[in-house]
């Protein structure tokens, strides 16, 4: 069966707990973390917030090596062990993939936690780029027991194929606040 793509994916906050939420994909509905600081219309580096606003997802990255390549309308790119995203305000590359080594603060993209095993790069600060506004917006993997993240959207594994598969070029991701 072929599954339709879909225009827009909501993140809504829960009214409970402000690190938590659900995602809304067409009729997919599924829980989700948030950033621990919640959401935020005023997103900064650090400060721990999803930032509010309706975004492009501007392409997928998964570990080869754990998993099957997903399938999904996005560009799609391996991560490999020498990729890193620059989040040092300072670096004329903040808030894009680097190379690693890297001399400037950055996340590695290949990671032990398994946490960007699948990675949606949301497209928050991007055009243009402003120093200190955030960086590495995600969506990604879940902890467990959906722990809070440092500003990203996460879903749990099992439901990241599914939602992949709903997205094409011109989904946008919309975290309400």
């Amino acid at each position: 069966m072929k599954r339709s793509r879909v225009n827009v994916i909501r993140v809504f906050r829960s009214p409970l707990d402000h690190r938590r939420g659900r995602l809304e994909a067409g009729n997919l509905v599924i829980p989700c973390a948030l950033g621990r600081s919640g959401t935020r219309h005023a997103k900064r580096e650090g400060d721990g917030a999803s930032p509010v606003g309706r975004f492009a997802i501007l392409q997928a990255f998964y570990r080869p090596d754990h998993g099957p390549r997903p399938r999904t309308g996005l560009r799609l790119r391996p991560i490999r062990p020498g990729d890193g995203w620059s989040d040092d305000a300072k670096d004329r590359r903040y808030n894009r993939l680097v190379p690693l080594p890297c001399s400037t603060s950055h996340e590695k993209m290949w990671r032990d936690d398994h946490l960007y095993d699948v990675v949606l790069d949301i497209a928050w600060n991007r055009g243009p780029i402003v120093k200190g506004r955030g960086s590495a917006i995600f969506l990604h993997l879940a902890r467990p027991g959906f722990l809070p993240t440092e500003g990203c959207v996460a879903v749990d594994r099992r439901m990241i194929r599914r939602l992949l598969e709903r997205i094409g070029p011109k989904t946008r991701i919309e975290i309400v606040g």
